[in-house]
């Protein structure tokens, strides 16, 4: 089903292409013609085995935490039955290509993506990508396709650390809300994840992190510290 934010603008998902790891250079960027009825998320932890031959089942032993995987399926229509306007199947599926699959030459690697929609906010690579073609015109030129589209987590090497060790050094951000910011996009922009932004509404006892004040400074402690503040 398709999101409609409070002001009654259609938001589209975006997929966000960077030539960068740390995400500070988008290079280009591909929106998807109709929003995702559904996307799944999959968690997944390996273990090891280390039980000797012969002896009973142990508890299994904590090897990593994978990457999540995100599954995504996006229509490409160019009947313009629902929107009334015609699309080119055929070229909207060449971008898609292009700018999220393809080998990009000055990196020497396919981009890093970051998939963009309502509260999804997520950092990536492409995996694998399966084309259904489901109509056509009687020349054979498509008119409706499924891209079915697998995206693996990623998180650079330095964000990966402080992770990992919760006492690695880091520094406390302090940023000014702008017109129309969120606290989740904010969070994000500081951390790499939305996921520690109920622990920055308690930091800066916000009554509510659905509506951020234009000019509020909003202090965005260090990875150490973020899940510290349940006392304060």
């Amino acid at each position: 089903m398709a999101e409609v934010e409070n002001k009654g603008e259609l938001k589209k998902l975006l997929i966000e292409c960077y030539s960068d790891e740390k995400y500070t250079k988008m290079v280009a960027s591909f929106s998807a013609l109709f929003n995702p009825s559904k996307y799944s998320i999959k968690y997944e932890i390996e273990y090891g085995k280390r039980k000797p031959h012969g002896t009973a089942h142990s508890a299994p032993s904590f090897s990593n935490i994978k990457p999540q995987q995100l599954s995504l399926e996006f229509l490409i229509d160019g009947t313009g039955v629902t929107t009334g306007k015609k699309e080119d199947v055929g070229k909207k599926i060449r971008e898609f290509l292009q700018k999220v699959y393809e080998y990009d030459g000055n990196i020497h690697r396919n981009r890093y993506l970051r998939i963009i929609w309502g509260e999804l906010i997520f950092d990536c690579i492409l995996k694998s990508a399966n084309i259904t073609y489901t109509l056509f015109e009687p020349s054979g030129k498509p008119l409706r396709a499924k891209i079915n589209a697998e995206f693996e987590g990623f998180v650079n090497d330095e964000l990966r650390a402080k992770r990992e060790n919760k006492q690695s050094p880091d520094v406390t951000h302090v940023l000014t809300v702008k017109g129309g910011q969120r606290l989740d996009t904010l969070t994000h922009s500081v951390y790499r994840t939305p996921d520690y932004y109920i622990d920055v509404a308690r930091v800066n006892r916000l009554v509510s992190f659905r509506k951020l004040k234009e000019g509020d400074r909003l202090l965005f402690p260090p990875l150490a510290d973020e899940v510290n503040n349940d006392n304060q």
